[in-house]
Formats: C-alpha cells, sequence, structure tokens
C-alpha cells in the first residue's frame, strides 16, 4: 500500500468517530508522491506541511465545551498523542502543546522506534 493510500485510510477511520482533519504533516517522499497524485500540496482540501514523520491532526468537540487534538502516526503500527483543550484557552497557549505533541512523536519514532518507521533527524 502506498503511502497515501495509508493517510486515506486512517482519514476514513477517523471520519467514522466524527473527527474531523485538522492538520498534515509528511515526510518529503510523502509529499512528492503528493503532488504527483494531486498536482498541490493539499491533502484532502487541507495544506499538507514538510515534517519529518508522516502524521495527520485530528479534531472534534469534548464534552464541556472542549475541544480534543489527536496527533495521528500514518503507518501500520497506530501511535496517536491526544490532548483536550479547555474552552477559555488561549490560541497561542495551544500551539505551544501540539508544537510539543510534534516533538514527543517525532522523538517516539527515533528514541523507541515504531514498527515500520525510520529513525528521523
Amino acid at each position: 500500500m502506498g503511502q497515501l493510500d495509508q493517510f486515506r485510510e486512517t482519514l476514513a477511520t477517523y471520519r467514522k468517530y466524527g473527527w474531523q482533519l485538522a492538520r498534515v504533516l509528511m515526510r518529503p517522499g510523502a509529499l512528492a508522491e503528493l503532488r504527483a497524485a494531486t498536482g498541490g500540496e493539499d491533502f484532502e482540501a487541507v495544506a499538507a506541511r514538510e515534517f519529518p514523520v508522516d502524521a495527520m491532526w485530528f479534531v472534534r468537540p469534548a464534552g464541556g465545551g472542549r475541544e480534543a487534538w489527536e496527533l495521528r502516526l500514518v503507518n501500520e503500527s497506530p501511535y496517536a498523542l491526544f490532548e483536550l483543550f479547555e474552552p477559555d484557552e488561549a490560541e497561542e497557549d495551544r500551539e505551544d502543546v501540539r508544537r510539543e505533541m510534534e516533538a514527543k512523536m517525532k522523538e517516539r519514532v527515533n528514541g523507541e522506534g515504531v514498527e515500520g518507521v525510520e529513525g528521523v533527524d
């Protein structure tokens, strides 16, 4: 299965449970595959940005007015990081947490390794 197929399969699974695609992170090879397939850098109308790990950000409403965000590694070995944001939390603070989650994802792939994923810089 090609990497774009894995992205599509992951998206379909999350959509079944009410998640919306918010951001797309792609390694250079996956981004090149996307460009070749679509002629652009959008995946399902969301701009993809280059990143050392293939991952997708999903968002959905949660109880109490909170917002759930999940960063999902796009790989055959499922791995995800999850965070709940309070309704009064500043966007700048939310973005700091999301950057930390991206760093943890890279660290996870580098440090412990994830089956089927090469280490990244």
